[in-house]
């Protein structure tokens, strides 16, 4: 996503599998992270991903787990961006086909994403 809310990069993944593991490959589609703040929520704290976030230059804006033993700095004010993405699935799920999945490939069903998304 960029500031305004908008994709930047998509992809599909089984819906059985967690999305923490294609959390590197979409982010390796974007050129650069020099000073980007990545916002993710709980789920994605895994210290791979942290670690890809600070190599690549980026500040990670990832609260930790409940439970964790070091709690990692989160800018809540930041994190409160969040909600972006939520209005963008919120606004795909708003076209029947994507809501219902209609679509047996997958690679049909991403061609309807990205048609979806240059609607919105």
């Amino acid at each position: 996503m960029d500031t305004y809310g908008y994709p930047v990069c998509l992809m599909v993944s089984e819906g059985q599998r967690n999305d923490i593991t294609y959390a590197i490959p979409v982010l390796e589609q974007i050129k650069s992270l020099k000073g980007s703040q990545v916002v993710a929520d709980r789920g994605y704290d895994g210290q791979a991903l942290v670690n890809y976030i600070y190599s690549r230059g980026g500040e990670p804006t990832i609260p930790s787990r409940k439970g964790a033993k070091f709690e990692r700095h989160c800018d809540w004010w930041l994190y409160k961006e969040r909600h972006l993405v939520e209005k963008l699935f919120l606004k795909l799920k708003s076209y029947r086909r994507i809501a219902t999945r209609y679509d047996k490939l997958s690679c049909t069903y991403l061609v309807f994403l990205c048609i979806a998304s240059i609607l919105i």
